[in-house]
């Protein structure tokens, strides 16, 4: 495979490597923490188990700080790492003054459960605490993406005349920052035009439904970027030019540039502004991901079989395809406010989270580090992409019984056989998936301390 065919980034040798480095510490971090959270979540909502906790606040409050931490801030700092590989070497300060805010305010965001009555408000895509630890928290890291975001905007390499792989992949990656920008400028304009008779959680339901939906469409992106990463780094060869990957792109970017529309034609507050955001994500976000990963699993399944330094990476890669089309799937069988709708969500987020996982594998020894244990590394995108499948499958199931979601213990109304084993079947796969989670937290920082791994590990 040459070079013009290869969708891999160049590692610059500057301050731009340690800023990168920078925001993989901070992602890995958030996702470490919220795996903390997360077992005493699956837990709360397993079948006897949930006995144990009593305490119904501890169990959205631990679920805010949760959704945030995985999504949120993972999602966002991998966007960092990303975009500082794709800028040029202007505007230093700003680089590091972005991350510098983003740590402290995730840091906030993990105490703040701790500092007094968290008076959770479970809004869709940013879940939220009441409190002023973390008000202060997410202020501090809005602003560090903020800064990151005006660094990186102002700082892109060129795609060039000429439309290599690289190019085409820089110019996904700049999809995702105008993606990131409409998203905040949604939550300005949502911001300004909620009247203020709004209050709890219906306000901060109609701040973050138009942002939060174009939110989707930049992690989107981003996974469609590391799936061809992961392709082009475990040599597999695509079916599809350069110049139709970058079409491709653009069609995933289209459906963002709808939402001021969207504003402009209804208020915040009405129905349609509601409904066409949920239309806009449902049949938006197949535009580029549908075509694409049909393109990939072609070139997957007609590539030679995988070396063995290349079996992490295309497991990540298999095991992302597969969430992801599973959580869109999902998607178009949601009916009313029950389990459903948490394991389409869960299963598009943890595809993406598996591409990510997949370029973390990938960037380790590029970024001066040991190469992850491949043998671990090879098993778990398995491990926690199949607890999570049991974990969607579970909650798809429930949702047919009418479980309601965002709540735990007495509450989910687990009265027959089936609910309780639908359920039990989720708390299951929670548990795998976490396993998963962990292992790969347990490799990466092994790496990023510094102790040197083996290939036969």
């Amino acid at each position: 495979m040459s070079a013009n065919e290869r969708y891999i980034l160049p590692v610059p040798d500057d301050w731009r490597q340690q800023l990168a480095i920078g925001w993989l510490w901070l992602g890995v971090s958030a996702l470490l923490a919220s795996g903390v959270f997360s077992v005493l979540l699956v837990l709360s909502r397993t079948p006897y188990s949930e006995h144990f906790f009593p305490w119904i606040d501890f169990f959205h409050t631990a679920l805010v700080v949760h959704v945030d931490l995985s999504v949120l801030v993972w999602f966002l700092a991998f966007s960092g790492v990303l975009w500082s590989l794709n800028s040029t070497p202007k505007f230093r300060l700003l680089g590091w003054s972005g991350l510098v805010a983003a740590i402290a305010g995730t840091i906030i965001i993990m105490l703040s459960p701790f500092t007094g009555d968290g008076n959770p408000l479970m809004s869709n895509y940013i879940p939220v605490l009441e409190n002023t630890a973390f008000t202060v928290g997410m202020t501090g890291f809005v602003i560090g993406i903020i800064l990151l975001l005006a660094r990186s905007m102002t700082a892109i390499n060129r795609v060039g005349q000429y439309i290599s792989a690289e190019g085409a992949l820089r110019f996904g990656l700049n999809a995702t920052m105008v993606s990131a920008l409409i998203a905040l400028l949604a939550f300005a304009w949502s911001y300004l035009a909620i009247p203020d008779s709004y209050m709890g959680k219906a306000y901060y339901e109609l701040l973050f439904w138009g942002g939060g939906h174009i939110l989707q469409f930049t992690y989107t992106l981003l996974m469609l970027v590391g799936w061809l990463w992961l392709a082009s780094a475990s040599d597999v060869r695509l079916p599809i030019s350069p110049r139709v990957v970058l079409v491709l792109f653009a069609f995933g970017l289209f459906a963002v540039f709808l939402a001021p529309l969207i504003y402009y034609s209804y208020a915040v507050t009405s129905s349609e502004h509601i409904k066409l955001f949920t239309w806009l994500m449902r049949y938006g976000g197949s535009l580029a991901s549908l075509p694409l990963s049909l393109a990939i699993l072609y070139g997957l399944f007609s590539s030679d079989a995988a070396a063995d330094e290349h079996k992490p990476l295309r497991a990540a890669l298999l095991s992302s395809i597969i969430l992801f089309g599973l959580g869109g799937l999902i998607g178009f069988f949601i009916h009313g406010s029950n389990v459903t709708i948490p394991a389409h969500y869960h299963g598009s987020i943890v595809g993406v989270t598996l591409a990510l996982m997949g370029i973390t594998y990938e960037l380790l020894p590029r970024l001066g580090y040991a190469t992850p244990a491949r043998r671990i590394a090879s098993i778990q995108p398995w491990l926690y992409g199949g607890g999570q499948v049991l974990h969607v499958s579970g909650l798809l199931w429930s949702g047919g019984y009418g479980v309601q979601r965002k709540v735990a213990g007495a509450e989910q109304g687990l009265e027959g056989t089936e609910q309780i084993a639908a359920m039990g079947l989720m708390g299951l796969g929670g548990l795998i998936s976490i396993i998963g989670g962990l292992l790969f937290i347990y490799v990466v920082l092994r790496v990023l301390f510094g102790q040197k791994m083996t290939t036969n590990n």
